[in-house]
């Protein structure tokens, strides 16, 4: 039961916020488009941001799929190190203050959460198929 828990939890996370991305009303957006002018300029925010929306409904989708984590947590991966990257890269953005994150920082940091349940997901899913 915890496990059909935990891969709802993380489609809603995922499918929603990817969604809410392609149709322009992610509160993120902003702050994504900051960090694609950092570090990828040469890519258009327009392109960039539909193929990110998608990219999280995908993650979403792989993980409420059994037999599809290690995909789920290889794309989880690489979405997961770009959604940290901003705690360093635009640290003005992420942080107030010495260990005193902004809310877009907050933001960043409860993905320490998400990061737990992919791994739960992954490790629930190998011991039942052992």
């Amino acid at each position: 039961m915890s496990l059909t828990l935990s891969r709802i939890a993380i489609f809603v996370i995922y499918f929603w916020f990817g969604f809410l991305k392609l149709i322009d009303s992610s509160p993120a957006n902003p702050l994504v488009k900051s960090l694609l002018n950092k570090t990828l300029p040469f890519i258009g925010f327009d392109q960039f941001i539909i193929f990110l929306g998608l990219w999280e409904m995908v993650i979403g989708i792989s993980f409420l799929i059994p037999r599809l984590e290690k995909l789920a947590i290889t794309i989880f991966a690489f979405h997961t190190a770009t959604t940290l990257m901003p705690l360093f890269i635009l640290p003005i953005i992420a942080w107030k203050n010495f260990l005193i994150p902004t809310l877009e920082g907050q933001y960043m940091i409860k993905n320490l959460i998400t990061i737990a349940l992919a791994i739960n997901i992954v490790s629930q899913a190998k011991s039942i198929k052992k």
